[in-house]
Parts: C-alpha cells; sequence; structure tokens
C-alpha cells in the first residue's frame, strides 16, 4: 500500500533529525541527517505517484509538496553546513 510506504518515509524523518540530535559524533550526526533526506526524498517520491494516481488532488499536492521540498532544501543546507563545520 502506498499509504503506508509515505506513513514510513515521512514518520523516519522526523526520527531521524531526532537522532541527530543524539548523535555520537559529528560523521553521526551527518549521516542521519543524510538519512532524513533521503527518507524526505523518497516521501516526495510517493506524494508523486499518490498525485498521478488521483489519490490526492492538484492543491494538496502542491501543498504537500511545497513542504516535503522545504524540509529538503532546509536538510541539504544543515549537511552543508555540518559538514563545513568537520574541516
Amino acid at each position: 500500500m502506498i499509504s503506508k510506504q509515505i506513513i514510513r518515509s515521512a514518520t523516519s524523518i522526523g526520527a531521524n533529525i531526532h537522532e541527530a540530535q543524539y548523535a555520537q559524533g559529528k560523521k553521526d550526526f551527518i549521516s542521519k541527517l543524510e538519512i532524513a533526506l533521503k527518507e524526505a526524498s523518497e516521501t516526495g517520491y510517493w506524494l508523486e505517484l499518490l498525485h498521478r494516481t488521483n489519490y490526492i488532488d492538484d492543491k494538496e499536492y502542491k501543498k504537500l509538496s511545497s513542504k516535503c521540498t522545504s524540509l529538503r532544501v532546509l536538510l541539504i543546507a544543515s549537511c552543508r553546513t555540518a559538514k563545513e563545520n568537520t574541516k
């Protein structure tokens, strides 16, 4: 079921960000954020699939996709900053 997949990937984003707060070091912190980023990307895929199969309408898709994209942008920036701070 697509709905179960999107729930899994979407909730994994928050779980990995939460885990990053308690990372065992900078590499672990970056790793958790990168996993969250991958899960956000997967969530974007499931949203697109839900939209293409008419499970969600254009308005809902645009709203959710925009939030997902914003989250990916934030995670990309956080990963870059964390990597720069390890140099």
